[in-house]
């Protein structure tokens, strides 16, 4: 059995395996629904599923006409989908617990793919779904931004922001807190001067969730879909932006994997990008 739980502890739920099948998802819906790089879901029997605690405080926006999304209200992670004419669980992975017992078979919406993440494994690559599931890809909007502007919006499009100028650095982070608060395999990461960061529209709509045993850490998201969107460090004077939430290539690109040692069991580090066990050096 694993355990799944949201970054503040309101969603706990149970799982018995043995899983149907495991998949990286890098579509744009699912990249700005987690605000990372790409969605990890792992399928099980709905009968193999219950909830401990917290179905109550699941919020849930219809990203396409086939699929509804879910979401902590209170601190924006990804919640598991039921689906009860298939008979299916779908959970992101990041939110689980321990050893499942399954590795990921495959990437899919690899067209989608975000153009500041490499696939390194060498696990297979769809376009779009695998060849065997007989659905349509959703079409989605392209978004021009302005020259020297980094832009990004949330699932719904309800809020957006824009930055100017160079990021200061990007990372993927594998903490358990990362990983939790996108329900993905990691974090990635940018960071900008908040001098160089607004919001365009939507500020209003942003619920910013504070870990309270945390002394900065905290997840931002969009009220209305659940989206990550960018995090307002004043004390700092930084602006956290997940990277799945943009529209346009920031020009910036991962300096390190970091946290390492806490990574999810089943997700394999590949490719040459630096590794730290913890924290990276100081810059």
């Amino acid at each position: 059995m694993n355990t799944g739980t949201c970054l503040c502890g309101t969603l706990r739920y149970e799982v018995h395996g043995p899983y149907l099948w495991m998949a990286h998802c890098h579509c744009s819906m699912c990249r700005k629904h987690h605000g990372a790089a790409f969605a990890t879901f792992v399928a099980a029997p709905l009968a193999r599923f219950r909830w401990v605690s917290g179905a109550a405080s699941v919020g849930s926006y219809q990203s396409s006409p086939q699929v509804r999304r879910h979401f902590c209200r209170t601190c924006g992670s990804v919640a598991p989908s039921l689906l009860p004419d298939a008979g299916i669980a779908m959970l992101p992975a990041g939110n689980l617990d321990g050893e499942l017992g399954i590795r990921p078979q495959a990437h899919i919406f690899v067209a989608s793919k975000a153009p500041w993440y490499e696939i390194t494994d060498a696990l297979p690559q769809h376009a779009e779904y695998p060849p065997k599931v007989a659905a349509a890809a959703v079409q989605r909007p392209h978004v021009v931004p302005l020259p020297g502007i980094t832009a990004g919006s949330c699932l719904c499009g309800e809020v957006a922001y824009e930055a100017r100028g160079d990021a200061l650095r990007m990372y993927h982070c594998h903490c358990s807190r990362c990983r939790r608060a996108r329900s993905a395999a990691h974090a990635t990461n940018v960071f900008y001067s908040l001098d160089d960061f607004r919001f365009v529209r939507g500020e209003d709509g942003v619920v910013d969730y504070k870990l309270p045993e945390a002394k900065y850490f905290g997840a931002a998201f969009c009220r209305a879909c659940g989206g990550e969107v960018p995090r307002v460090s004043r004390e700092r004077g930084v602006v956290v932006v997940p990277a799945g939430s943009l529209d346009n290539d920031p020009g910036a690109r991962p300096l390190a994997h970091i946290y390492v040692a806490s990574k999810a069991d089943w997700f394999e580090i590949t490719g040459s990008t630096p590794r730290c066990d913890e924290a990276p050096p100081p810059a």
